[in-house]
């Protein structure tokens, strides 16, 4: 029988949307998008820019993950949580990995250099910046800060793509999403703390032991509220967007609350489930806070 060339490419595009977990792209898209509708205030947005932000977006994030997950495929084949992850469980081989990582990485300097000569230059730097993650791990518990400051830079890069500029309300918004990331972060890494903590690795939960990494957390998401207040206070927001504010508030305790010491069972829902809520609240409040001042 002749095998299905339809099924078997879909088969492939699956596995590897698994291995870079493709649906988390919408914890950061959503910051992007909320900078480029806050952008479009003083200046002409094009549909295509839009487009290719979006390309950039997919391409680095894309490389990141592959490149993450090649890094610590050995890792990740010892750990009980991970071993069934796309590479250690075989269902896709390293020099596949290799090749995926360099065409998002192409992709993503392609798009940042129809986006402008300055996004070209500075793609390769952001690159670099995105694979280093993969170690931090391995030397420093701030691993979780550096992975919310490189994510950050989604909607610092989509700003500066269409205004070639900076502004202390994008920064706000960068800052909002660092500290946002950072936070769920070590919710989700208290889950290996004593894997982290057997092989020498570093993270806050396995540093300074669950209870104070949870402690940390809160610090972090508080700082997320403030940054969140500070974007309504820096572009001149109306009530409907601090209404946002105050809904994100909200999911930031339900998160905390759902996550305890003793009790991670409740982490993936922590993590995945209110993280994708707290960011399309945020991109709804900023569109409808947008329309209604036109």
């Amino acid at each position: 029988m002749k095998p299905d060339t339809n099924t078997d490419l879909l088969s492939k595009i699956t596995v590897y949307g698994r291995m870079i977990k493709f649906s988390h792209t919408i914890f950061a898209l959503p910051f992007a998008l909320s900078a480029v509708i806050l952008a479009g205030r003083d200046h002409t947005i094009q549909a295509a820019s839009i487009f290719w932000i979006l390309l950039a977006m997919v391409g680095a994030r894309s490389a990141a993950m592959g490149f993450n997950r090649l890094v610590d495929a050995d890792m990740d084949g010892i750990n009980p949580r991970t071993r069934m992850r796309e590479i250690p469980s075989g269902a896709l081989s390293k020099h596949a990995a290799i090749l995926f990582i360099v065409l998002s990485s192409c992709l993503f300097i392609l798009s940042a250099a129809m986006l402008g000569s300055m996004c070209f230059y500075l793609s390769f730097p952001v690159l670099a910046l995105l694979f280093l993650y993969s170690y931090t791990k391995r030397f420093t518990f701030l691993c979780h800060l550096y992975l919310g400051f490189v994510i950050s830079l989604s909607p610092l890069g989509a700003w500066i793509a269409l205004t070639d500029s900076l502004s202390m309300g994008i920064f706000y918004l960068s800052m909002a999403l660092l500290t946002n990331i950072a936070g769920f972060d070590i919710l989700y890494a208290c889950q290996d703390t004593d894997f982290d903590q057997k092989q020498g690795l570093f993270s806050i939960p396995a540093t300074f032991g669950i209870q104070k990494a949870l402690s940390m957390s809160t610090i972090l998401h508080i700082a997320t509220f403030f940054f969140f207040f500070m974007i309504y206070v820096a572009f001149d927001m109306g009530p409907v967007y601090l209404f946002t504010v105050g809904v994100i508030g909200v999911l930031l305790i339900i998160e905390h609350r759902l996550v305890k010491p003793h009790d991670l069972t409740h982490v993936h829902i922590a993590f995945f489930h209110i993280n994708s809520i707290l960011s399309v609240v945020l991109l709804a409040g900023i569109i409808i806070n947008e329309l209604l001042r036109v």
